[in-house]
């Protein structure tokens, strides 16, 4: 692959990396919305799909009526394919830098503080006055819980009030650094060094990719 394909491709991937790998430094948790999240990780993957599936099934007919307009097209359309895919999510919550034993006892008190009738039954919390009914989802490898709705009513104003909630108790709270975040840092500042890299050697190589791709 030529060094413009390659930049483009793994980019975002790198400063996907970064962005992990400094989240799991801080010595605070850090709680996002579960469609956030995924739109991050549909941004850092669009490098792979745009001189992937996209370029190897590139319409023939548009790109010869359009030219090099059909690449914002293209990239128009995977938007609005991934905020679609967005739309249709399941409410659920994401916090990073956190172990399931240090959450759960923020998020009990949080809970009663809400509703006073909120009750759990083993790792699944249901606050009635909300209408949030959710379990608790742990990734040991990236040291993140998930806040994963079940049950098929939920009420979207019930989580967007649980989410404003949380926030301002985990800002109280301090953790330990994640030591696997040094890792991901470390991915992600090598493989934008080898982008760079792979630039420089060759100049002329990327220019040429460039024009090419822009001139179809």
């Amino acid at each position: 692959m030529d060094p413009f394909r390659l930049c483009v491709a793994l980019g975002p991937v790198a400063v996907y990396l970064l962005l992990i790998g400094a989240l799991n430094l801080f010595r605070r948790p850090f709680c996002v919305s579960g469609s956030r999240d995924t739109a991050v990780l549909g941004v850092a993957v669009s490098g792979l799909v745009l001189v992937g599936p996209i370029e190897l099934l590139m319409p023939v007919a548009a790109s010869i009526r359009f030219g090099p307009i059909v690449w914002p097209l293209l990239i128009g359309l995977y938007f609005a394919l991934l905020s679609a895919v967005l739309l249709f999510l399941r409410p659920r919550l994401v916090i990073y830098n956190i172990s399931r034993d240090e959450l759960r006892p923020v998020l009990a008190d949080l809970a009663i503080d809400l509703d006073s009738d909120a009750r759990w039954a083993g790792d699944c919390l249901v606050v009635p006055s909300l209408g949030v009914q959710l379990y608790l989802e742990y990734s040991s490898t990236f040291r993140n819980v998930s806040l994963v709705s079940a049950g098929g009513v939920q009420n979207p104003q019930g989580w967007l009030r649980l989410e404003g909630a949380l926030e301002n108790s985990l800002r109280r709270l301090e953790v330990s650094r994640n030591p696997k975040g040094v890792s991901l840092l470390s991915a992600g500042v090598v493989l934008a060094v080898i982008l760079v890299l792979s630039v420089a050697s060759d100049p002329e190589t990327a220019a040429k990719s460039l024009t090419e791709v822009m001139n179809l």
